[in-house]
């Protein structure tokens, strides 16, 4: 899989973040980065299937490219200095919530759930925890998630919003804008030798979460256009 070279790789990228460097240094991206990726995707896609059978591993989808975005950017760096790598949800695919892991010159950050809702989205999410406010509460306060992630994380409003009341019994988790669980490890834990079994396990407690996201955004109605 990933080797002491991959993160040596994204660090000289950080170091050297223009387009010539990077042409001059892809076969180095291609071998140390992004072939362990497709080769961890490969067995992904078989082993996600007894518990997140509706995510999708698949390089087409699941590997971001490795250039930016920068036209609405104040930040004109060229290139991702990290490798992000997305399970999304077969049916809802951007609209949904996605398995997630990312690998930096600064660390690993493995997890789920869902990072930048458009309205339509985060009402729909907020409608279902006031409306199943129980079985919500039960997967995110899981002893075994709490353990590994600290339990749901993003950011949150100072108020619940308007709509619901302030007393509702799932006030807190009403306030957030975002419903991500998740941990970070050293960049050098994507070559130890637990990356892979430390990786599967995280997503197998965060699975739960992204799934009942995604029924949420099942019932939903699409935006228009999608």
């Amino acid at each position: 899989m990933f080797t002491p070279r991959t993160i040596a790789f994204l660090r000289a990228l950080k170091r050297n973040n223009d387009r010539d460097w990077f042409r001059a240094h892809r076969d180095e991206y291609e071998r140390h980065v992004r072939q362990p990726a497709i080769a961890l995707l490969a067995r992904l896609d078989r082993d996600l299937r007894p518990f997140a059978p509706r995510l999708v591993a698949d390089p087409k989808i699941s590997l971001f490219r490795i250039y930016r975005d920068t036209r609405f950017s104040a930040d004109k760096s060229p290139l991702k200095t990290q490798l992000g790598v997305v399970f999304p949800d077969r049916h809802l695919r951007k609209r949904g919530a996605a398995l997630y892991f990312e690998i930096g010159p600064d660390g690993t950050w493995i997890g789920g759930g869902v990072y930048n809702p458009d309205t339509p989205t985060l009402v729909a999410v907020r409608e279902a925890i006031a409306g199943n406010h129980r079985r919500f509460t039960r997967i995110v306060e899981n002893p075994k998630l709490v353990r590994a992630t600290g339990g749901l994380q993003g950011e949150t409003l100072a108020r619940v919003p308007r709509g619901f009341p302030a007393d509702h019994p799932a006030a807190e988790y009403l306030r957030h804008r975002q419903f991500l669980a998740g941990c970070d490890r050293p960049a050098a834990f994507a070559f130890d030798p637990r990356f892979y079994r430390d990786l599967t396990a995280i997503f197998r407690l965060v699975a739960p979460l992204v799934l009942w996201l995604n029924e949420a955004l099942d019932e939903a109605p699409s935006p228009p256009g999608l």
